[in-house]
């Protein structure tokens, strides 16, 4: 099961936290893996632990606000492997700031990087993946996503990116079904990675944060990396259009 053999697999932000760990699982599964995101150095020591148990994969360069460069990274994976199998948007930033005090620029920044790169990506992507009749594209989403998840103080431009994250892809599965091309997205919850260590700082403040939590511990980065796999490989093929909630427990409590 969760054979990747011989499947390309791109993942955006993929230097460090979940990306990193995305890549790996996939690569460790037998697919080609694109390590893409804004440092090419980062990458490339991705790509290294890759390399170093058999896997093959390729550091990229890619901002995912900029167009021309989402174009130049497909041109080289299709140059390089033929195909493109496996989308997993995962590029984001989280910048903790009140309501009354996000600027403009702040806005468009996390609204470009965490919707607007989504959206980008994927439609490169799927012009390639229409052409073959088949493909997974994987948008990571969060729990603070409003509607039937949460929302979070202190995050009002974050919230809204995941939930045009979730939205985005339950519209883009409709139009991409005819083409065998699933997008699913998933919402995780606290997870150990670099992106929630303002929750560190307080100790009272990761304790509440736990306390809200009903497995009263953070994720690991693997724990999401195994449900990327699960959806990038022939054994979710009817699944599409599906949010997948990964929070231990957080939304039931």
């Amino acid at each position: 099961m969760f054979n990747l053999s011989n499947k390309v697999a791109i993942i955006t932000g993929a230097r460090r936290g979940m990306g990193r760990t995305h890549a790996l699982t996939l690569a460790k599964a037998g697919a080609k893996v694109v390590v893409a995101d804004i440092s090419f150095s980062d990458c490339e020591k991705v790509v290294q632990e890759i390399k170093n148990f058999g896997g093959e994969a390729l550091p990229l360069k890619c901002d995912v606000r900029n167009k021309k460069e989402i174009e130049e990274l497909i041109k080289i994976v299709i140059n390089q492997w033929g195909k493109i199998d496996i989308l997993v948007n995962n590029a984001g930033i989280c910048q903790f700031k009140s309501f009354l005090e996000i600027t403009e620029e702040d806005w468009d920044q996390t609204i470009n990087i965490n919707l607007k790169g989504y959206f980008l990506m994927a439609q490169e992507v799927a012009k390639e993946m229409t052409k073959q009749k088949r493909g997974s594209i994987i948008n990571i989403a969060s729990i603070a996503m409003g509607q039937v998840g949460i929302g979070f103080s202190n995050l009002v431009h974050y919230c809204a990116s995941k939930g045009g994250i979730v939205a985005m892809t339950e519209a883009m599965a409709l139009e991409l079904a005819p083409y065998n091309i699933r997008v699913n997205a998933i919402a995780p919850g606290a997870i150990d990675t670099p992106m929630v260590d303002p929750l560190k700082v307080d100790p009272q403040i990761l304790k509440n944060t736990l306390n809200r939590i009903p497995l009263h511990r953070l994720g690991k980065p693997e724990e999401v990396s195994n449900l990327v796999l699960f959806l990038a490989s022939d054994e979710s093929s009817y699944i599409t259009g599906s949010t997948f909630v990964i929070d231990g427990g957080w939304l039931s409590s």
